[in-house]
């Protein structure tokens, strides 16, 4: 028997079993649950097709149109779900928890599995993403200047067992106008969206989720609004790194990136930067004179994050002080520091 069951039961009970989707191709590529496999009952063309003659004929005559296309593609999704698991659990959706997934999982009953399917579908886990940002989130921002390897220690700390979320790996960019260079394609909103919302929710929350501080945009991506307002409000743990050895990390991480893809990423910035240091900064990477290049840069991007970080309550901001970067090190020292204040906190109460 065919069991319907709300987006919390379903999202915890499906952990260990497949996850299907069976919206077309177009709808899945767009977005879904992470860790769910596309099983289509419907190509796009024959979704098309069922959805246009709904609205030129009525309900009948698209069912009818359906089940011509039901019976080839059941066996494809059978055939399919064989060649991959031997798991007779299954959990299923569609976009509204409607037809599709009723029709499969109906089918997929009779051959003997055990399937769960989500009521409202896919809809209903959008609507608990989306809601979902805005509540209250235990959030330590790891700040400091481009170049001072924020990204590095955020692995760091992972490593350590600190609950991170790494937001330019989702987003498939670095964070500047330089940040897409060598990144795959980045994914839709939805699905960055979709995947931010798993990594909080699959997270001890009891302790605090170290994010890298970011502009709400990142790359083509979006913060979400209620998130972003948390993220300026957390506490802040900033790096304060000198100005070479954040220009050397720089020339190390870009440096041998192509020439082209770097000069292009300075046009898009030109106005900002200024006609005269466009022009020596072209030019320096034309001669492959990275360090004057990177010199030019990094002073403009730390004029605008000491603006961004200026909009912050100075309360909420700590600094420490490194003469190197060293991610390993510079994350041990982080946590040696928030683990003293908290045991000084404890005996001060």
């Amino acid at each position: 028997m065919v069991a319907k069951i709300d987006i919390e039961d379903f999202l915890a009970q499906s952990e260990n079993h497949l996850v299907i989707d069976v919206r077309s191709p177009k709808e899945f590529a767009q977005a879904h649950i992470p860790n769910a496999i596309s099983l289509p009952l419907f190509s796009d063309e024959e979704r098309a097709a069922v959805g246009t003659l709904y609205k030129q004929q009525g309900r009948e005559s698209a069912m009818m149109l359906g089940l011509k296309y039901y019976g080839t593609n059941m066996q494809r999704i059978i055939s399919d779900l064989q060649n991959q698991t031997h798991d007779k659990r299954l959990f299923i959706h569609c976009w509204r928890g409607g037809m599709r997934s009723g029709v499969v999982s109906y089918m997929l009953d009779l051959f003997g599995y055990k399937v769960s399917t989500l009521n409202k579908g896919y809809k209903s886990f959008r609507t608990t993403v989306l809601e979902s940002f805005s509540k209250p989130k235990n959030i330590l921002i790891l700040g400091g200047k481009t170049g001072s390897a924020k990204t590095e220690v955020i692995k760091s700390l992972r490593e350590k067992n600190e609950n991170v979320i790494d937001l330019e790996a989702l987003a498939h960019h670095k964070g500047s106008a330089y940040g897409g260079i060598g990144e795959s394609k980045a994914p839709s909103q939805e699905m960055f969206e979709n995947e931010l919302y798993m990594q909080f929710r699959n997270m001890d929350l009891a302790k605090p989720v170290w994010l890298e501080d970011e502009s709400q945009r990142i790359g083509i991506m979006n913060l979400p609004n209620a998130l972003w307002d948390q993220m300026r409000k957390a506490k802040v743990i900033y790096l304060e790194i000198p100005f070479e050895e954040r220009l050397k990390y720089l020339v190390k991480t870009y440096g041998s990136l192509p020439k082209n893809d770097l000069k292009s990423s300075t046009l898009r910035i030109q106005k900002r930067l200024g006609g005269l240091a466009t022009k020596n900064t072209l030019q320096f990477l034309e001669e492959k004179n990275y360090e004057s290049a990177f010199e030019i840069l990094l002073k403009y991007y730390d004029k605008y994050y000491e603006r961004a970080t200026a909009q912050r309550n100075p309360e909420n901001i700590e600094t420490i002080k490194f003469d190197k970067i060293d991610p390993e090190n510079i994350a041990d020292k982080i946590l040696t520091r928030i683990s003293s204040q908290h045991k000084s906190s404890s005996i001060a109460v």
